[in-house]
């Protein structure tokens, strides 16, 4: 039985009413048109990380990272290999921590790189330090 989703843009931010069923059928976004799923992680500030997080039926994977972080810099292949297998089942973004800096610390990232899987707007899962594709796969697939 299919159920609507809501399903924020990943280009201009708009909320879309999308049945379950229709996850997968590559669908546009009734605003821009544009895809709603793009196989790769979508870098978020942190005003648009916020509507993302309010806003989407979606389970969120989010990669906390620093541009001079280098196991951060080593994971981000991982981490879009990880988004073109897991989406449209979950939303993979990324969170720079040097600008989104209050946001980083209203969650209490400690180290970087950290994935923080939110559900309903609410982490459900947080694990620190860089992983293989394989691992992020998993990992978040053992919550999903």
């Amino acid at each position: 039985m299919s159920h609507d989703l809501h399903v924020v843009c990943p280009s201009c931010d708009a909320v879309n009413r999308l049945p379950s069923s229709r996850l997968s059928a590559a669908p546009k976004c009734g605003k821009c048109h544009g895809p709603l799923f793009l196989g790769q992680p979508l870098a978020l500030d942190e005003a648009r990380f916020a509507r993302h997080l309010a806003r989407s039926d979606l389970p969120l994977l989010v990669d906390f990272w620093a541009p001079w972080c280098g196991p951060c810099r080593m994971m981000a292949p991982a981490f879009e290999s990880a988004a073109a297998r897991l989406e449209p089942s979950a939303r993979l973004l990324k969170v720079n921590t040097e600008e989104a800096q209050a946001l980083a610390g209203r969650l209490g990232i400690r180290s970087i790189p950290t994935l923080m899987l939110f559900r309903a707007g609410k982490e459900v899962a947080r694990q620190a330090g860089a992983m293989d594709a394989g691992g992020i796969v998993a990992w978040a697939r053992s919550y999903l």
